[in-house]
């Protein structure tokens, strides 16, 4: 057996140890490193969880990628048409990652009721359409079927429901401007056949989600014209290489724009995120390694007169250090073992049960979201453990400054 560890493994099982002075240092030690890792945990796991789901959510109304116009950059509604006979449609084949593309049209209109009005973005789908993201956002009803005749059905937002005071089946009259402004405006009535919820009120006090043919219809378009494309990927984090890969196999008169460009404001905003968990992870640590140090410096004052008898035995520095920093880092594993178990189950709570709510107007969710994933669990376990050892390097160099002399006569 390792000599060190030997000793070192004698002296955290001995009863002596555990009630000596250093044991409430010890303790806090060890504490204060099971709170970094729970908070430092927390943090990651509640930072990446809001990332995700607000960009699920604002990738839900535009996919990935947009190709459309260049005219249309600045609109809420679908100026010039695209024709739906391109390369890339209804397969992206050339570009991999693509994994699904749909045509959508847009129409500003106003639904009008007898004592209330409000302006909306009727947002005409087909049967191209994926529907799992909205799915999730259903929270009464139905999902409309586009995929045969002129439907009437529309999903409306919980936003819009609670403010026009709408419910489910309920039947509504919305008006559209036309070209010629002197005519009258062009009446459709819709039925209100789901109400969704997305979290974001951006788009929820803007979009009803009807069928693209009365988009076309109102517009005088050609059945195989439509408003834009969305292109959805298979990876997030790539957004940037594929997205201007989709750019390369566009015609040179539609431009493809990726949904972080389009949506700044929102992107730039959970980019925050990231700096405020590293800056969490920078002071947890720093606090866990101040701890450790504290209570490494205790457990060599407490074993001064140990220290002597080993070098006047003949023990080297280093193998005296060793024994210490084999101590120290039990006791980081033993905070480390604590914290995960805490930390994991606060997480899994919280995933499942949704007991910390959040203002859904600020923060977009109603709940806290989390995002748990092995791979940054052990990479963050295994970071604390090392950074920490690290720190006690070099208060454990005074050991070599202890005389064996003097130490042997240590009271």
């Amino acid at each position: 057996m390792n000599f060190e560890f030997f000793i070192a493994k004698r002296i955290i099982d001995s009863k002596a140890y555990k009630s000596s002075i250093s044991a409430p240092i010890i303790k806090i030690g060890i504490v204060a490193i099971a709170l970094g890792i729970i908070v430092m945990m927390i943090a990651i796991a509640t930072g990446i969880g809001l990332q995700q789901k607000i960009r699920e959510k604002v990738i839900a109304f535009n996919g990935h990628t947009i190709i459309q116009n260049y005219d249309n950059n600045n609109s809420q509604e679908s100026v010039r048409p695209i024709s739906t006979d391109q390369s890339f449609y209804p397969e992206f084949t050339s570009v991999p990652e693509v994994t699904h593309i749909q045509g959508t049209a847009t129409k500003s209109g106003i639904i009008r009721l007898e004592n209330d009005f409000e302006y909306v973005v009727v947002k005409g789908v087909g049967a191209d359409y994926d529907w799992q993201y909205f799915n999730n956002f259903l929270v009464e009803g139905r999902l409309p079927d586009y995929t045969q005749k002129l439907n009437q059905d529309v999903l409306l937002s919980q936003y819009l429901a609670n403010r026009l005071q709408l419910k489910l089946n309920d039947r509504i009259n919305t008006y559209f401007l036309r070209e010629d402004t002197t005519k009258p405006p062009r009446v459709v009535t819709f039925n209100i056949v789901g109400i969704y919820d997305s979290g974001l009120q951006e788009f929820d006090q803007l979009y009803v989600i009807g069928d693209i043919k009365h988009i076309k219809r109102l517009n005088n378009w050609e059945d195989n014209q439509v408003g834009r494309f969305e292109v959805f990927i298979d990876n997030y984090n790539n957004l940037e290489t594929i997205g201007k890969a989709i750019y390369q196999e566009v015609p040179s008169n539609l431009n493809a724009k990726t949904v972080d460009k389009e949506y700044p404001f929102i992107f730039e905003w959970i980019k925050i995120f990231d700096n405020n968990i590293y800056a969490i992870i920078g002071i947890m640590i720093l606090v866990a390694g101040i701890n450790m140090i504290t209570a490494l410096l205790v457990l060599i004052l407490e074993r001064t007169q140990m220290i002597g008898i080993l070098k006047a035995l003949g023990s080297a520095n280093l193998s005296i250090r060793k024994i210490f920093l084999y101590n120290a880092a039990y006791l980081i594993l033993k905070g480390l073992f604590w914290g995960n178990l805490i930390g994991i189950s606060i997480l899994l709570l919280q995933k499942y049960f949704g007991l910390i709510p959040l203002d859904p107007k600020t923060y977009h969710v109603s709940a806290v979201p989390v995002y748990i994933n092995i791979g940054y669990i052990i990479a963050l376990n295994i970071g604390t453990f090392i950074l920490c050892l690290l720190m006690l390097l070099v208060p454990s160099y005074i050991i070599s400054k202890i005389s064996p002399i003097k130490a042997i006569r240590f009271d």
